[in-house]
């Protein structure tokens, strides 16, 4: 059963390179490694993660000749995607709507990585939906120091509790509380920074593409019962009902690629904030630049942009 749940999520990899509108790659940074279990520099909030077992291995991709500045990207309805516990959410919600209320400075600074008002906060969140990734995934991850959000490029070890939209991207990283949005391209391979963990390889890591349909239910994969489940979109897990493992999944479109936001200008790329080398240390204060808050369009060649597309 688990050998099917690989192959599930393996049909719906397709190979990407992170550009900009007009072809040229994003400026040159780093990528700070983050394992399942740390906060990492400059959380948010404490951790509201719920399951604090051992992360399992990340699901192997296929091999590919693509270069190494070269990220492949999984459809976020993709069944097998994430995974969990079946009847327990990955991310305490409540906590972390807490936490943040209780700091408006936070919340403020919280709401506009997501492009949300501040009084939108808790309503967000608690539409979100708690899951745990089954691949290394990258991200835009966002601390929090001197009042106002850092933005970085990360690597999210695979067994990280995540909550997720309803085109199943991942918007808060819970062992820090941290906001997440799409990540960024790099000018070249980016430079690693952090502690790789056993397994770590950096051909598997891949970024969580928006499906182009509302998810409402979200197939998952229980590591610890081998079982498969679906877990209703905005759900904690009580909700959680036992399903059959999915089979004959199509494949997404090879010709789909992810570029910069429309509103981005090709012209002037803003530089990454880079996190240092240590885990412990702090990524630069540098507020986020717009190209990294908004977050990417995912979408064919053949097809323009509508009007205020993801």
């Amino acid at each position: 059963m688990a050998m099917i749940g690989l192959a599930v999520v393996a049909a719906v990899v397709l190979t990407v390179v992170l550009t900009r509108p007009d072809g040229t790659k994003e400026s040159r940074g780093e990528v700070l490694l983050q394992a399942a279990g740390k906060s990492g520099p400059d959380p948010f909030t404490e951790s509201t993660a719920r399951d604090d077992d051992t992360p399992p291995s990340a699901t192997p991709l296929p091999s590919s000749s693509a270069s190494a500045n070269v990220t492949r990207g999984v459809d976020g309805s993709a069944p097998g995607l994430y995974g969990g516990t079946r009847k327990v959410g990955a991310c305490d919600v409540e906590k972390q709507v807490d936490a943040l209320g209780q700091d408006p400075a936070k919340n403020k600074a919280f709401a506009s990585v997501l492009g949300i008002d501040a009084a939108a906060v808790p309503a967000y969140l608690r539409a979100l939906t708690p899951v745990q990734l089954r691949m290394d995934a990258r991200v835009t991850n966002h601390g929090y120091r001197d009042g106002a959000p850092t933005a970085y490029q990360a690597v999210l070890q695979a067994g990280t509790a995540v909550l997720v939209d309803d085109r199943g991207v991942p918007r808060v990283r819970c062992a820090c509380g941290n906001p997440l949005l799409p990540p960024v391209a790099q000018r070249s391979t980016p430079k690693r920074t952090g502690d790789a963990w056993p397994g770590y390889r950096s051909s598997d890591v891949v970024f969580v593409a928006p499906a182009t349909h509302v998810v409402n239910v979200f197939v998952m994969y229980d590591p610890k019962s081998g079982k498969w489940f679906e877990r209703d979109k905005g759900d904690t897990g009580t909700g959680d009902k036992e399903t059959q493992p999915p089979v004959n999944q199509p494949s997404p479109s090879p010709s789909l690629s992810l570029s910069s936001s429309p509103s981005s200008s090709p012209s002037s790329p803003s530089p990454s904030t880079s996190p240092s080398a240590s885990e412990s240390a702090s990524p630069s204060a540098s507020s986020p630049s717009s190209e990294q808050e908004q977050p990417p369009e995912y979408r064919s060649p053949e097809t323009p942009p509508s009007p205020g597309a993801y």
